[in-house]
């Protein structure tokens, strides 16, 4: 599979690698990278075009994912840099170095292209920061089959390597696009989609919200929690009950609660 073998730090393959740790780069070149064979796999499941593959044996385990991937790469018509140990862990994010690594095209998802099924559920994330959080907010809503997520005004962008390792790939699953506010809320009104906000001062639990019809969840940042203009756009506020000193939830943490409510009333 690999056709050369990395060894020096200095190479250019892995500048390049370092420089799409920054947004604007990856902005700039149309890349990014994924990192992790479940990562990967879904990717190429995804239908994202990859540039280039990263691979280490050494870090590489023996499990089912592993060995679909080498399969996969086998067949693939695209170049396989072996590297080793030093090298990876140069290229590798955060703690978890699993022995791949791939360089693909981002994808271009706009509002036009979004397919809803006749009784949506659709997340809006509005200001969202730590890329870990939408990460996490992207797998659960893959898990709960969310049918497309809106990411607004956003502070990280959607194919950060770190949104990507944190949603464990399933960003490649779930149906994610950038957009602005108004946008954003054009397309709900125009779809006949309600529009459900969290906030402290809410009267409504959200277990006694109907939430059978189409629907979508909105959440705010960690920091500042939603703005004035989805409070004044909602049709319905709902709160999360809070029993202790914290005032708030963690946006991902509040956000699979409300999104597991929907999925729990509709399968009633």
């Amino acid at each position: 599979m690999p056709r050369d073998k990395i060894t020096s730090l200095t190479n250019p393959r892995v500048k390049e690698l370092v420089r799409l740790r920054t947004g604007g780069y990856r902005k700039s070149s149309g890349l990014t990278v994924v990192d992790g064979p479940r990562e990967v796999l879904r990717a190429l499941e995804g239908g994202v075009k990859f540039r280039e593959f990263y691979l280490c044996p050494e870090l590489l385990g023996p499990g089912e994912e592993e060995k679909q991937l080498k399969v996969r790469l086998s067949g693939a018509d695209v170049p396989v840099f072996e590297v080793t140990k030093i090298v990876f862990a140069k290229i590798a994010y955060g703690d978890r170095q699993e022995g791949i690594l791939g360089i693909c095209e981002i994808p271009h998802r706009s509002l036009t292209g979004f397919q809803l099924q006749s009784n949506p559920l659709v997340v809006v994330i509005e200001h969202v920061e730590k890329p870990g959080n939408l990460g996490a907010i992207l797998r659960t809503c893959d898990g709960a089959g969310v049918d497309g997520v809106l990411v607004c005004d956003s502070q990280t962008d959607l194919y950060n390597p770190n949104v990507i390792r944190a949603s464990v790939g399933t960003i490649f699953t779930v149906a994610a696009v950038q957009c602005s506010n108004d946008e954003a809320l054009r397309f709900l009104r125009n779809k006949g989609i309600k529009i459900c906000t969290a906030s402290p001062q809410a009267q409504t639990i959200y277990t006694q919200m109907d939430f059978s019809g189409p629907v979508a969840v909105v959440l705010g940042s960690e920091q500042e929690g939603l703005s004035d203009f989805w409070e004044k756009n909602a049709d319905r506020l709902v709160k999360i009950p809070m029993f202790g000193a914290a005032d708030s939830l963690n946006v991902s943490t509040s956000a699979a609660i409300l999104i597991y409510e929907v999925v729990r009333q509709r399968s009633r």
